[in-house]
């Protein structure tokens, strides 16, 4: 019997090792470029960062396909193995994302029908389901959780750069890691309304909120997680802001906007370092490289674009996308970005040099 649970420890979250403004123009020919490499029917996480469909070496994607996971080999994308998740009492599932949590086992956030004893008419939606599944075994590792099952929560959010969970509801923020069963919570007495956005700095003392419900700024606002309480904003936007991504090193982080525009901030000083401007409509993801070299965007104009981190030029438009473009990735060892629009996916290559 599927019996809907997930626990939270009411503890104090611990993340484990959770000045002028620029406008870009387009930069000379560079040693490094990034050759269309592939589409693939399917998507990628669609409403937050699909790092984690990347195996932990680079060398494989997740897909998520209806009910279906496909695990590609990126030396030849080719289908390398199909996994068909089957759960108790749940039918027509439907995948959100898969994230591999290790290289033996994928974390996967769904939504299915529930199959209810003697249920008559239509089958209620399931809540949103997370669960592990063994790769190599097709099968089922450890328990289902339903998500937010009680009510009132924002949509799940997962950060594959910390392993956790995020869930907002009256000023609390709560956190669970799936590997471990453990979570925390992180409460703002002066947030009293949702934002439907927000970012944590890879060591845990920031955390960014944006699109906040009632707000007449679409600039987001800075939470010192110590102290739990609004210190500063990221000033500038004249859209609103449908991306927020740190960088590795926690030094800067990104914000993409619905005004067209990429901007760069300093972490701690929360000043505008540059704004990246190229994209024709709003820009729906930005993410550093994993060696902060590079800053790829995705917009709705159906174009990858690639810039410098440094100083901001602009080096390559990547065009080959039929869709408007939602969320994007590079891989663990920056030879690939994967970028999804709502019903497919498409990979570059990094080429060799220049690095």
């Amino acid at each position: 019997m599927f019996t809907p649970c997930l626990s939270f420890c009411l503890c104090a979250l611990v993340v484990e090792c959770i000045h002028a403004q620029v406008e870009s123009v387009e930069g000379p020919p560079q040693a490094t470029s990034w050759l269309s490499n592939g589409r693939l029917e399917g998507h990628l996480a669609l409403g937050y960062s699909p790092d984690g469909a990347f195996s932990p070496d680079g060398s494989r994607l997740a897909v998520a396909s209806a009910d279906k996971i496909v695990l590609v080999n990126l030396a030849n994308i080719r289908p390398e193995k199909v996994l068909k998740p089957r759960l108790p009492e749940i039918t027509d599932l439907q995948i959100q994302s898969a994230n591999y949590i290790s290289a033996t086992r994928l974390f996967i956030l769904a939504k299915g029908l529930l199959q209810v004893k003697g249920q008559k008419g239509l089958p209620p939606r399931s809540p949103q389901l997370a669960f592990q599944w063994y790769i190599e075994q097709d099968q089922l590792y450890g328990k289902v959780n339903a998500v937010g099952v009680s009510g009132g929560f924002s949509p799940a959010r997962y950060f594959p750069e910390i392993a956790h969970i995020g869930l907002y509801k009256n000023s609390n923020f709560d956190f669970w890691n799936p590997n471990s069963g453990r979570g925390g919570r992180v409460t703002i007495p002066d947030l009293t309304h949702q934002p439907n956005l927000y970012a944590i700095s890879p060591d845990g003392h920031w955390m960014l909120l944006a699109q906040i419900e009632t707000s007449g700024s679409p600039d987001p606002v800075v939470v010192r997680l110590s102290e739990h309480r609004f210190v500063d904003k990221l000033a500038g936007h004249q859209a609103t802001v449908l991306c927020i991504e740190f960088s590795r090193d926690g030094q800067r982080v990104l914000t993409a906007c619905e005004d067209g525009k990429v901007r760069i901030y300093s972490v701690g000083e929360w000043k505008l370092l540059q704004t990246l401007s190229g994209h024709q409509g709003p820009v729906h993801w930005a993410e550093f490289s994993r060696d902060s070299k590079w800053i790829a965007s995705a917009g709705e104009d159906r174009t990858i674009r690639i810039w410098s981190a440094e100083d901001g030029r602009l080096l390559q438009t990547l065009s080959e996308s039929q869709s408007p473009l939602r969320t994007l990735a590079f891989s663990p060892n920056d030879e690939y970005i994967a970028a999804s629009a709502e019903d497919s996916v498409l990979i570059w290559k990094r080429t060799s040099g220049g690095r």
